[in-house]
């Protein structure tokens, strides 16, 4: 129970408060609670879609968003924010985009990147919300978490030291992948078809940012880790919202 509440204080805004710190194998097995986490911002999302049935669409939709970012407390955000001004000021070069992304202020590409990001998922919750779509709303965090595990999985962690590459050493890797193929196996049993093509649509999506990620820098950081689930979170969202309702 320990790793989980080690992930839902990283992840979340939650009130969770851990007695010391956490020995580094806990850190390590906490990345497998992940797609529960995801689970849990899911119901709330849905819970309150619920509640809220009967407001204005847009309304709804705008409330949905903004318990979304308090949930995780703009974490992720800030990650995307970061990785979106080192991409660009990094001018390709990999030490210099290390450097940007260390850097606290956030330059006029990353207000960009947040504003068109947010109103994506805002104009696609609308939709969502107009098509009385309920059960689906866990599979953009459901994803996009099992998403930061597989990507420490499978890339490695390029800055020394630090939360994210204790997470990476200790990771219990054969039993990621029984969590990563049962989060894909309970998206499929939540939205069945609807499932599938959204699985495969983050996939490559994954692929392709990690692609970028090992292009420039060799592997991956926090940053570019929390940029990964707000991206995918994206194309999750506006994939069911590019669906044919069923």
């Amino acid at each position: 129970m320990l790793a989980l509440w080690i992930a839902l204080q990283f992840l979340s805004s939650l009130p969770v408060t851990l007695p010391g710190m956490p020995a580094p194998r806990e850190m390590g097995r906490s990345l497998l609670f992940y797609p529960v986490v995801g689970a849990l911002f899911g119901l709330l999302l849905w819970l309150a879609s619920a509640l809220l049935q009967g407001v204005a669409a847009p309304l709804h939709a705008a409330l949905l968003l903004a318990l979304w970012v308090l949930l995780s407390g703009a974490l992720h955000l800030d990650g995307l924010a970061d990785s979106s001004d080192a991409w660009l000021g990094g001018f390709g070069d990999r030490e210099r985009t290390l450097e940007i992304m260390k850097d606290p202020r956030s330059g006029p590409i990353a207000v960009v990147t947040l504003v068109l990001v947010l109103l994506l998922k805002f104009c696609a919750l609308w939709v969502l919300v107009e098509r009385g779509a309920g059960a689906v709303l866990l599979l953009a965090p459901v994803i996009g978490r099992a998403a930061m595990l597989g990507l420490f999985l499978c890339t490695p962690y390029v800055r020394k030291g630090g939360l994210g590459a204790a997470l990476a050493e200790h990771l219990p890797r054969q039993a990621a992948v029984w969590v990563l193929a049962g989060s894909a196996l309970a998206c499929v049993v939540l939205a069945g078809a609807t499932a599938v093509w959204i699985l495969l649509l983050a996939l490559a999506v994954f692929a392709s940012l990690r692609r970028l990620m090992c292009k420039r820098l060799g592997g991956t950081t926090g940053d570019t880790a929390g940029a990964l689930l707000e991206l995918l979170e994206l194309a999750v969202v506006v994939g069911l919202a590019v669906l044919p309702a069923a």
